[in-house]
């Protein structure tokens, strides 16, 4: 059997559906749909020179990746690499092809340093150790029961502030954008970036087919947005891409409030599984979401290669 490397054909749906199909058996954790695969790499600023690749055998879609620049970033040649192959299709050869060939096209387009996510498990680390890969920081999937378990009741407001959601925003947009680059900036990762190109967030972030802005809670002082908790739905499961607080703001529990009413708001809207992320060493997050009774229920680490 011969596995080959292609692009990802945009055109095709069952293409794209099947690239969806194993990012899901993979990683269920995330909301995957072929209208998000779409978006990301069309909507993708040019500079990041994004492409998704598939790993095909005998006409059968066994592997993807999603490659780029981190164009966004004061420092040049950063790049990230996620590969994920189907778990009942391992070890024929797919990860490695496409390793190699997501180094190769992101070292012509002048990479020196390459980020990937590892799931936390033997085979997955070994192997990115085998292509010279070595670990960073790790982040945890955490899962909620939102049919069955008990949420905790919205806390009390502060005073002067009011909740409200980001389809509030939608003649204007540009406060939701403020919000989200300044949080954005003190988010726990390995690349810094720097979020000023209005212009890209609408098409990237605020038209993304799965945000859902009904369930996006915001608070808000004085008519200015100051947390949110984001809300990403795919027709049947909830998950939350971001929370958080703008500096001036913070100790006042507004991301643990903007996030119990996201999700009260995702309960009663019909929702039964509620899905989050969280980088490990993020101690107060991982704090509110244990209080809301998140469990884990997976962890990826953080690699990274450097180029010679």
């Amino acid at each position: 059997m011969t596995v080959l490397v292609r692009d990802l054909r945009l055109d095709d749906p069952a293409d794209v559906a099947a690239f969806t199909h194993v990012r899901h058996a993979a990683l269920p954790f995330i909301l995957w749909t072929p209208e998000a695969v779409v978006h990301r790499l069309v909507h993708t600023h040019p500079d990041a020179r994004s492409r998704s690749l598939v790993a095909e055998e005998d006409g059968e879609t066994i592997g993807t990746a999603q490659i780029g620049l981190v164009h966004d970033s004061p420092e040049p040649g950063q790049a990230f690499l996620n590969i994920y192959v189907h778990p009942d299709r391992l070890r024929r050869g797919a990860g490695g092809l496409l390793v190699r060939t997501a180094e190769e096209y992101l070292t012509t387009e002048g990479a020196t340093k390459l980020f990937a996510w590892a799931l936390d498990g033997p085979a997955d680390l070994a192997f990115a150790e085998r292509h010279g890969y070595r670990r960073r920081r790790s982040a945890h999937f955490l899962r909620l029961d939102l049919a069955n378990g008990t949420l905790p009741p919205l806390p009390p407001l502060p005073p002067g502030v009011e909740l409200r959601t980001a389809a509030d925003f939608a003649d204007d947009p540009r406060p939701m954008f403020e919000l989200d680059a300044e949080t954005l900036a003190d988010e726990p990762g390995d690349i810094d970036v720097e979020f000023t190109d209005y212009e890209a967030w609408l098409s990237e972030t605020w038209r993304h087919p799965l945000l859902n802005r009904e369930l996006t809670s915001v608070a808000v002082v004085d008519g200015r947005p100051v947390a949110f908790s984001v809300a990403y739905t795919d027709g049947t499961r909830y998950s939350t891409a971001m929370t958080g607080t703008v500096r001036a703001h913070r100790g006042r529990g507004l991301a643990k409030l903007t996030k119990t009413d996201s999700l009260h708001r995702a309960r009663a809207a019909g929702f039964t599984e509620a899905l989050t992320g969280n980088d490990t060493d993020n101690g107060p997050m991982l704090a509110i979401n244990k209080w809301l009774g998140y469990e884990v229920c997976a962890t990826e680490v953080r690699h990274v290669r450097e180029l010679g």
